[in-house]
């Protein structure tokens, strides 16, 4: 019997999500909630860029959806610019009995060590009082950076240093909000953007640090954070306007976790608005861009994971891959015990059924 799930947010991510809830069998679609008052009243299959035929038009109210009482509901708000408010929805939509899964808040994704013990133990009794589950996860923070580099390190014999990075080229990202608000593109080099603000990249990926050391059976001792940018040599035009020449056009990151005294575990972003910008910085395997992640060990690895997408570029095929990584996950989430589910303690996450033509 398919599931019946319910949708918040249509940006980005959810939109692609909202494709598979659609097209996907073990799913049923009872409600979408839409904050862009444009989007109240549209079919959801013409959100999803599909024929408008589910049956679903999307309203913009979190209690009429929990009111219609599906199994799951999926999670895509933005989260990065208002985390009380996206951390508020999940904790309505456990208190309800209703399992979450999603992109946001981020924190959720591994919370310990990052989110302050006292909301945790809040967010768990809700969780456990109401038999529900909330798993958080996506690319970068996510699979590409908890469930490839576990995978791999599980054939190791000694593991000195994990490094999980993104390169990749965001000429194409239409995410205004991230973009420019969050990333600081297109603003003056001197001004910091919200992302380099004081303890916001730990924030961001230091549960991802955790979850590694927690999987590994080590301590973080701290978390540093490191970031650098380059402006652009002439005016470029990107998805989201006009990069001005001598702002923000390419910016390079890194968060570390420090075990005993060295950089055990490391995110590193390399992120350009042109692929020729700062050449002295990590390439991808592919033009345009990729997630990489190299164990320093016995036996050491460098694996490269290429997205690629029929239906877009390199930013596309990340976002479906975020997506799909959210979506495929219902099932287990609503089969599992109730609390917060992270990578670790979920089994195996399977995709759709294969299709051949």
């Amino acid at each position: 019997m398919a599931i019946r799930v319910g949708l918040v947010g249509t940006g980005n991510a959810g939109r692609l999500a909202l494709t598979q809830l659609i097209e996907d069998p073990r799913f049923e679609l009872v409600g979408v909630v839409v904050h862009n008052p444009d989007k109240v009243g549209v079919n959801a299959g013409t959100l999803a860029g599909l024929e408008p035929s589910t049956g679903v038009a999307a309203g913009n109210d979190l209690d009429a959806l929990i009111a219609v009482e599906p199994e799951c509901i999926v999670y895509c708000a933005m989260g990065d610019t208002r985390p009380i408010e996206a951390f508020s929805d999940v904790s309505r939509i456990l208190a309800a009995g209703i399992d979450v899964v999603g992109s946001a808040p981020v924190p959720l994704q591994y919370p310990w060590g990052a989110v302050p013990e006292k909301a945790i133990d809040r967010l768990q009794r809700t969780a456990a009082d109401n038999d529900a589950a909330i798993f958080i996860t996506g690319v970068d923070p996510g699979f590409a950076n908890d469930l490839i580099p576990l995978a791999f390190t599980g054939t190791c014999q000694r593991i000195e240093q994990i490094r999980c990075m993104e390169i990749a080229d965001y000429a194409t990202y239409d995410g205004a909000e991230v973009m420019v608000d969050v990333m600081g593109f297109g603003k003056p080099i001197d001004e910091t953007p919200m992302l380099f603000l004081p303890g916001i990249l730990a924030l961001a990926w230091g549960t991802t640090i955790h979850q590694l050391a927690g999987a590994l059976g080590v301590t973080v001792d701290e978390i540093t954070e490191s970031h650098e940018s380059a402006a652009a040599p002439e005016a470029l035009t990107i998805a989201t306007g006009t990069i001005a020449a001598g702002t923000r056009a390419a910016v390079r990151f890194e968060i570390t976790g420090i075990v005993d005294g060295r950089p055990a575990i490391v995110v590193e972003h390399v992120t350009r608005l042109r692929e020729d910008l700062r050449p002295d910085w990590a390439q991808p395997a592919q033009p345009g861009g990729c997630y990489r992640v190299e164990i320093v060990g016995e036996p050491s690895y460098r694996v490269d994971i290429c997205p690629t997408s029929r239906k877009g570029d390199h930013n596309h095929a990340a976002i479906v891959a975020a997506a799909g990584r959210i979506v495929n996950a219902i099932p287990a989430v609503v089969d599992g015990p109730p609390g917060i589910r992270t990578t670790i303690d979920l089994p195996l996450i399977p995709g759709p059924a294969l299709t051949v033509s």
